[in-house]
């Protein structure tokens, strides 16, 4: 094919391309729809003559045109800092409160059952006798011992990193192993309800309820609702599996699944918080009361950041879903 009568065939189109690029948000729909199909006219122009004819100032030409074309089309890039800054502010609080349904249950039956564990053990000595022998038991209970010297038993910043870690695995697991039909957050819960209820009533057993607790509040509360977020969120994803609603099961799951990711990216920082908590405030020498108040605070920043400024986001549209042009492109289908 000869150079000089490609460019010859194809000049205007490219003059247009470039005119109409140039106008660019002052466009009519029908220029705007010339301008679309002229971009990719031009597109296969320059896949030609790279492969058949390879002069390199028509391909240079030709780039920059493509590449002013779809900056034209695509719109502006968003920096880096306002898609970080808006995933805190709306995606990712919308996405946690628009499950609230199911992790505030299953914190509630979580609580219920660790109380029902704990009241059983501690009023109970023949159940007491069976979880371990006496003098185990005396040696985990007593001052000093292994339930109230655990969190001092490392340097507060190694002991944080490794309690944030198995954490976030926790969390992990809860999101992403909800989609076996919601079976395996519900064990991880139960699980960790029956640990938490076997220390809590042999500590009542002992005497010593009102310290373990006094341990337990000041990480425990923003630690345990995250855990209960994971798990409701891993929930919903599963139930997803069972009943995708007016979606077909991949749509709904490809949706959820996104919102899953934004969850688990969240709830890393949640539960760093709660591991500094657990770090260096619950083994500290501050007042009980300073203690749990520094948790309980904690924990109401982290509810009213959910139940206000993610159901400001909801109400706003917000889903915890990424944006429609981050998403991949679908095939068009019959209607």
């Amino acid at each position: 094919m000869d150079l000089d009568v490609f460019i010859d065939r194809h000049r205007a189109s490219w003059q247009r391309l470039d005119e109409l690029t140039g106008r660019a948000g002052k466009l009519s729909g029908g220029e705007a729809d010339e301008l679309i199909e002229l971009y990719q006219q031009v597109t296969t122009h320059l896949s030609v003559v790279r492969s058949q004819m390879p002069d390199p100032a028509t391909v240079e030409r030709l780039s920059a045109l493509v590449a002013r074309s779809r900056s034209v089309l695509t719109g502006t890039h968003t920096p880096a800092w306002r898609t970080f800054t808006r995933f805190f502010s709306h995606r990712l609080p919308a996405a946690i409160y628009l499950g609230w349904r199911w992790w505030v249950p299953a914190g509630i039956a979580f609580y219920l059952v660790t109380g029902i564990i704990a009241a059983w053990i501690a009023s109970n000595p023949d159940v007491t006798a069976s979880i371990a022998a006496p003098e185990e038991i005396r040696e985990m209970t007593r001052v000093g011992g292994s339930y109230e010297s655990y969190y001092s038993s490392n340097p507060a910043g190694s002991f944080a990193a490794k309690v944030w870690t198995n954490n976030a695995w926790i969390a992990a697991a809860c999101l992403l192993l909800g989609v076996l039909f919601a079976i395996p957050p519900i064990y991880l819960l139960f699980t960790n309800a029956l640990n938490v209820g076997v220390g809590i009533g042999l500590m009542f057993g002992a005497g010593r309820g009102e310290l373990f607790l006094g341990l337990l509040a000041p990480h425990g509360l923003l630690e345990l609702t995250a855990v209960f977020v994971a798990a409701g969120i891993g929930m919903r994803l599963g139930w997803q599996v069972i009943d995708p609603g007016k979606r077909t099961r991949s749509q709904a799951l490809a949706a959820e699944g996104r919102s899953v990711v934004a969850v688990a990216l969240g709830l890393v920082v949640v539960l760093l918080v709660a591991g500094v908590l657990e770090g260096f405030v619950t083994p500290s020498g501050l007042p009980t009361w300073a203690r749990i108040g520094i948790g309980a605070a904690a924990e109401v920043l982290f509810l009213l950041y959910v139940f206000v400024i993610g159901r400001r986001a909801a109400r706003q549209g917000e889903t915890g879903d990424v944006d429609a042009r981050e998403r991949e492109d679908v095939a068009p289908v019959a209607v």
